[in-house]
């Protein structure tokens, strides 16, 4: 009898030692999870607000002063437009006689 006695307290022992092991790794993945949700919030924030930027950036006025101020370059002005067109191959100078 006191051997089953010893069994059995050393199963309740070994199964309180694995319930207490269980809990702790429950409470660090759940904290886990909970980092990885919060990290998940921030970068979808930053993920907006460079969003936001990237239009922001891209306006029409904003490309247009980046141009006149970078680039130096300028409107369109009909006196120093140049048109360019495509002229057809000269053809051969050389006749075939027979």
């Amino acid at each position: 009898m006191i051997r089953l006695n010893l069994v059995l307290l050393a199963a309740v022992i070994v199964s309180a030692f694995y319930l207490v092991h269980t809990q702790y790794e429950s409470r660090r993945l759940y904290t886990a999870i909970d980092k990885a949700n919060a990290q998940a919030h921030r970068l979808e924030a930053d993920h907006e607000q460079l969003q936001v930027q990237k239009r922001e950036q891209a306006t029409p006025a904003r490309v247009q002063q980046l141009a006149a101020k970078q680039l130096q370059m300028r409107p369109v002005n009909p006196g120093i437009t140049e048109y360019v067109t495509l002229t057809a191959p000269a053809a051969p100078a050389t006749e075939v006689r027979r």
